[in-house]
């Protein structure tokens, strides 16, 4: 089976789940976004099509010309008859709203840094193994839910932190991903948004010092139940 990855920015890659969909069956292709003309037949058509994060927003049309053909056809994928698994993390939460019509805009504040979620329903709910768990946030916008989708999770700055459409699609604003030892990356590349709001590169290596392992069994363990439960 193949799992197509929509890659915005090279830190911000599949982290725990690198491991996990080859154990599943998938065979994982990156595609660079930005980098060349958006492959959209194979996003419509690959078993699992997993779109990662960005430090850009869904509506910065002008400045970013691809977001509207990436838009373009993660909507088709989400409204097409056959039901295809689809997973978004951060922008790709935010680009999965987008594409079921929900509106997407800043928040409050940036919310940057490991804290727990509020889950809702979570023993039935495929974040279950989060229940506790802090996770790392690193986003400024925002979306309303998307009609016939459930809320899952919130957090106090942001009232939809995950949503689900049926069994397979899952739009995450967390990162429940990310490997603890690759947050020195994340550091150097955000260098001018922590810069911008405050936030001191050294609050979050302590932070991840205490919780990423933490986060990174839990998100495993998550990412495992939500693929354990979809039907490709």
């Amino acid at each position: 089976m193949r799992a197509l990855v929509l890659r915005h920015v090279a830190f911000e890659n599949l982290g725990v789940l690198a491991r996990i969909l080859p154990d599943h069956g998938f065979e994982v292709i990156y595609h660079e976004v930005g980098v060349g003309p958006l492959p959209v037949a194979e996003v419509e058509a690959c078993d699992l099509l997993v779109v990662l994060g960005g430090p850009i927003s869904v509506y910065e049309f002008e400045d970013y010309p691809f977001l509207a053909p990436e838009i373009d056809a993660i909507r088709t994928r989400l409204r097409a008859k056959k039901k295809k698994p689809t997973l978004g993390i951060c922008l790709g939460a935010q680009m999965m709203a987008a594409a079921l019509g929900a509106r997407v805009g800043p928040g409050t504040r940036k919310e940057i840094g490991f804290s727990t979620l509020h889950l809702k329903d979570a023993e039935n709910s495929p974040l279950a193994p989060l229940e506790g768990a802090p996770v790392l946030h690193w986003h400024g916008d925002v979306f309303d839910l998307p009609e016939g989708s459930v809320s899952l999770a919130s957090t106090p700055l942001c009232p939809h932190q995950a949503f689900s459409l049926g069994a397979h699609a899952l739009a995450l604003q967390f990162h429940a991903e990310v490997e603890p030892d690759a947050l020195e990356s994340w550091l150097i590349g955000n260098t001018c948004e922590l810069g911008k709001v405050g936030v001191k590169p050294g609050e979050l290596r302590r932070q991840a010092a205490e919780h990423g392992a933490t986060t990174a069994r839990a998100g495993a363990l998550m990412f495992r139940r939500w693929l354990d439960g979809i039907v490709v």
